[in-house]
């Protein structure tokens, strides 16, 4: 299990962690104050965003180290490992929309800064905190096999209930709209990306064992 979070990281784990449950909250109002179908249908695509699960996970993560640093999702979640597959998570996220999808909408008002919450200010400020306050040292290249599960399971999930449901939430896998064999291309792509950037921020750790940091 992980060593108990240090005070710098609990403090900025609480900035983060307010700032994530707010975007998710407001999305989720936003969401449902705009729905096109019906509140249970609208809450599971709400959910079937990988942007939305992923702050969750960001949020929830910072509020363990925060508040319950040594209960055992305290310490699952201090461990260089679990933080590092969150970095990788949450800066696909920011990837993803900033360099792909920010051109599909303009949105405006409170949903602008929802969405540069989510999308572009979470993701900088959760790197940073990898960067500045995580251990590296011990991450190993075996451990970027087992971090691919979690985007494994969530395309999986959205291509099947898309299937079934005909919502997509993505319009790169979006079979209305692209044919299948666009759709896995783009999404061996983006698993890809995934993989790449574990081993980058693996490789940062080994150098930074390297130079004895």
């Amino acid at each position: 299990m992980g060593k108990q979070p240090t005070r710098a990281m609990q403090v900025y784990s609480a900035i983060v962690a307010i700032l994530g449950w707010t975007a998710v909250v407001l999305q989720f109002y936003l969401i449902l104050l705009n729905r096109t179908a019906s509140v249970a249908e609208t809450i599971v695509r709400f959910f079937s965003f990988f942007t939305i699960l992923t702050n969750v996970l960001v949020a929830f993560c910072c509020t363990m180290l925060w508040l319950r640093p040594g209960s055992s999702w305290g310490r699952h979640f201090s461990m260089p490992g679990t933080l590092t597959a969150i970095t990788v998570y949450i800066t696909i996220v920011g990837l993803v929309y900033n360099l792909v999808l920010r051109s599909y909408w303009d949105p405006l008002g409170l949903q602008l800064w929802v969405d540069e919450l989510l999308h572009s200010v979470i993701p900088s400020l959760f790197l940073i905190f990898w960067i500045v306050l995580v251990p590296k040292t011990h991450l190993q290249w075996k451990e970027v096999f087992p971090w691919l599960i979690y985007p494994i399971v969530y395309i999986l999930f959205i291509i099947v209930r898309g299937a079934l449901s005909g919502f997509y939430p993505y319009p790169f896998i979006d079979i209305n709209k692209i044919a299948w064999h666009e759709a896995f291309v783009n999404t061996g792509g983006l698993l890809v990306g995934f993989f790449v950037l574990s081993l980058l921020l693996v490789g940062v750790g080994k150098l930074s064992r390297g130079s004895g940091r």
